[in-house]
């Protein structure tokens, strides 16, 4: 038995249950809502109206996802995840990540409290970072200033 899909006001109640939760990304919304809906017009025409009323906001969802990621993250891995969650380039651009370098040995530092003891440990505490999305710039320079 297939159900019926959700009135727009359900529709709309849906998603600001969703938004309540957490912020979300125009496309993720849009992703989680289409199954419920009756057709993509009134998703997209909810999705304007929560955007309009200011409930909805890419940057929003930009700059807390970008919060929570630092902790663990340089500001690759951060674009990265932000464009997989159909932000846009130019909101990317907008979202301060903060200070790389301090980050990076922040991270280093909770990884690796003692010293490393010969280049292959160096290289691979190198290759930790740079998983982690930080550039070479930034890992050089941790890494220097720990000698």
């Amino acid at each position: 038995m297939e159900e019926k899909p959700d009135t727009p006001a359900e529709l709309k109640a849906r998603a600001l249950r969703y938004l309540v939760r957490r912020e979300h990304s125009r496309a993720e919304l849009a992703r989680k809502l289409a199954p419920h809906a009756e057709s993509p017009q009134a998703v997209e025409a909810l999705l304007d109206s929560l955007l309009s009323r200011k409930q909805l906001s890419d940057e929003r969802f930009a700059e807390e996802r970008a919060r929570s990621l630092s902790r663990k993250y340089g500001a690759a891995k951060i674009r990265q995840d932000l464009k997989a969650r159909g932000i846009s380039d130019e909101v990317i651009g907008r979202v301060a990540t903060g200070d790389e370098l301090e980050r990076a040995r922040a991270i280093f530092q909770r990884k690796f409290p003692v010293e490393s003891r010969d280049r292959a440990e160096q290289a691979k505490r190198a290759r930790f970072l740079q998983s982690r999305g930080f550039s070479y710039d930034i890992i050089s320079r941790v890494l220097k200033n720990l000698e």
